[in-house]
């Protein structure tokens, strides 16, 4: 039987990781899971501001060990990678991260300022916790000094600037072999997204391929200030360290 990858991208809100989902999702031999502890950090946070918090907790496992369970379990037959769609504020302290050391881990971040701006238009006052950069950066500091060696970073504006490019570095980078069918597509839901899809997944939704690159023109508002700056710090860190095409 061939190796099977198991690769965790950990992302923060706003960002496209869902459009990467679909991107290794077109792959034949691939299986794809979309945010699976999410339910548990409803249920852990008290969240209710999410929408549909109530629906995402009943239809989803909460149990966040039972969910490690199925992130390691065997993969169907003829499937070889297993790409995990992970949100970072997903982890909590109380939450071992052994398990995380029999995937490949890897980042993806986006530019504090477009990140704040769009994450600010749902949550008005988001912590740096909902950001998810600081658990970004403590995972990849553990993975850098865990396997001695520095885990893969790529940024949403390179991949939307250069799909083809990027792509192709991150299969060599997590082990597996670029496929052009990553490029595209077909519009339309899947079975693998989750159910809080109807509120974030619009745009990906009628997608057929990775959209072009639009910064955000507007300022950061002040009573944002002092939490961009926090975010900006823990960006640059891991940004020092993303892939270029």
């Amino acid at each position: 039987m061939p190796d099977v990858k198991r690769i965790a991208m950990w992302s923060g809100p706003r960002n496209i990781s869902t459009a990467l989902m679909r991107s290794w999702g077109s792959r034949p031999d691939t299986v794809v899971v979309d945010e699976p502890l999410y339910s548990h950090y409803l249920v852990h946070t008290g969240f209710t501001h999410h929408p549909e918090w109530d629906l995402i907790i009943r239809h989803h496992e909460s149990d966040w060990q039972k969910v490690v369970e199925t992130l390691l379990a065997p993969l169907p037959q003829n499937k070889t990678v297993f790409y995990q769609k992970h949100m970072a504020h997903h982890l909590f302290d109380h939450m071992s991260l052994d398990w995380t050391e029999q995937l490949v881990n890897v980042f993806l971040i986006r530019d504090p300022r477009d990140m704040l701006l769009s994450l600010s238009e749902f949550f008005p006052q988001p912590a740096i916790e909902e950001t998810a950069l600081p658990q970004q950066v403590n995972l990849f500091r553990r993975e850098q000094q865990r396997t001695g060696k520095t885990p893969a970073v790529i940024d949403s504006r390179d991949v939307l600037l250069n799909p083809h490019g990027l792509l192709e570095q991150l299969c060599e980078a997590v082990g597996v072999d670029f496929d052009p069918c990553m490029l595209t597509w077909e519009a339309g839901p899947r079975d693998t997204d989750g159910i809080w899809e109807k509120h974030w997944y619009s745009n990906v939704i009628e997608s057929t391929s990775f959209g072009n690159y639009r910064p955000k023109m507007a300022d950061v508002p002040p009573h944002l200030q002092e939490l961009y700056a926090e975010c900006q710090a823990l960006y640059d860190e891991l940004a020092a360290h993303k892939l270029m095409p």
